[in-house]
């Protein structure tokens, strides 16, 4: 089973060393669920960051943290006040172990946007023969890559509403049959992560200096019906509508201040973030946490 791990630091600084390394740690301690390839994800701009570096690697995490730290283009002693990175160990399920088929998959040559993901999306085929017709060209043999490169269509097709980070992947998820976890993140939303899961583990913790004032992040419900494609533009049919549950099960908020210092850490498995912070929340079923402007809420969503 994929190991999944995402850091992100809102006015926390550390360094590019520090953070790349807390990426590779996380991902040593994933390593006994098993994989073949490992990859990373991360910020190359300390500032109002747009641009995305990626590292992947065959092998153990071992061969991956000798990659990226022996990188000459990488500024290690860098301070990042706020950055986001992410992390992947594939078990490979579609596509032969290489370094096209790691994790993190991309949307194109850019970077736009990045993804890590556990499970499968048994609706891909659809998928990748719909964003073919859209001028997409695919480079891995993964089920992943279809869900960065659907970001990325829908970015595009949708600019005109300036929808947010978190309502972009409310409108992917719509699209995706099968099981996932998921964490993105984007070069047109630097500082912020979302994630999202169905039929796979998934977890935020979160530590932070300031007064933790709940035990609860936020959580919303979006409407039944959803943001259906247009048409003559659908190419997957709606997930089942799930059982509601109430909002007290999730949600770690942190007290309102304007000087608000904030680390967040998202996995597929606790021993990922046990060396960082004991608060954590699973998500569950069709959740959709963000963090933007070092604030987290999740979102309920029905599809």
């Amino acid at each position: 089973m994929c190991g999944i791990f995402a850091y992100l630091n809102y006015q926390v600084p550390k360094t590019r060393r520090f953070v790349l390394q807390t990426l590779i740690n996380a991902l040593k301690r994933l390593e006994y669920r098993g994989y073949d390839s490992a990859g990373i994800a991360f910020e190359t701009a300390a500032k109002a960051s747009s641009s995305i570096g990626t590292v992947k690697q065959r092998g153990k995490v071992q061969a991956l943290s000798d990659v990226v730290f022996e990188k000459k283009d990488i500024d290690f002693d860098e301070t990042l006040e706020t950055h986001v990175g992410i992390a992947h160990t594939r078990w490979a399920t579609h596509g032969v172990p290489n370094e096209v088929n790691s994790h993190p998959q991309r949307s194109d040559p850019s970077n736009e946007f990045v993804v890590i993901h556990n499970g499968i999306i048994t609706n891909y085929k659809d998928l990748k023969l719909f964003l073919e017709t859209k001028g997409f060209l695919f480079e891995s043999e993964t089920d992943t890559e279809v869900i960065p490169k659907l970001a990325k269509y829908l970015y595009d097709e949708l600019e005109g509403e300036k929808l947010s980070f978190r309502e972009l992947v409310e409108r992917i998820i719509e699209q995706l049959e099968g099981a996932y976890a998921l964490v993105f993140m984007s070069t047109h939303f630097p500082g912020q992560a979302v994630a999202s899961r169905r039929g796979s583990p998934l977890l935020v913790g979160v530590k932070s200096s300031k007064h933790v004032v709940t035990d609860h992040i936020p959580v919303a419900y979006t409407s039944d019906k959803g943001h259906p494609i247009a048409p003559d533009k659908a190419f997957a049919s709606p997930g089942p509508l799930l059982l509601q549950r109430t909002d007290s099960t999730l949600n770690i908020s942190i007290e309102d201040t304007q000087e608000l210092e904030v680390e967040y850490f998202f996995a597929s498995d606790a021993s990922a973030v046990i060396e960082h912070t004991s608060r954590v929340i699973y998500l569950e079923d069709d959740d959709v946490a963000a963090v933007s402007g070092g604030r987290s809420y999740c979102v309920y969503f029905r599809v």
